[in-house]
């Protein structure tokens, strides 16, 4: 499975970004994908996750502006991160993730909310 992100960027604090993660390869032994992110100094956390049954689950620091989704196709499948009224402290490398058979990560994309 190889997992590629993008979407990412900088944008001032209460915009918006959308991200994106396409998954190719043995994609049939993805079950649950997810975002994960990693501030400067700081671990990798949970951002949110969605389950093959679409059932989602969000950190609570996201919950409320950020949306997760999928779209499952014949060869791609693919995962999106709707980011709404983003904040300085979500400023942070983004990565996608996919479990199944794996897991595998995608290569991150960086997120920065400055003005």
């Amino acid at each position: 499975v190889q997992l590629q992100a993008s979407g990412g960027g900088l944008v001032q604090p209460g915009g918006s970004l959308r991200l994106s993660c396409a998954a190719s390869g043995s994609i049939f032994s993805i079950n649950t994908m997810g975002w994960y992110r990693q501030a400067p100094g700081k671990q990798r956390e949970l951002v949110a996750t969605i389950t093959s049954g679409y059932s989602r689950n969000y950190a609570d620091s996201v919950k409320g502006r950020f949306i997760i989704s999928r779209d499952n196709s014949k060869n791609t499948m693919y995962l999106y991160l709707q980011m709404n009224s983003l904040k300085p402290e979500d400023t942070a490398v983004y990565y996608c993730k996919a479990s199944g058979s794996g897991p595998y990560w995608g290569q991150g994309t960086l997120v920065t909310v400055s003005s």
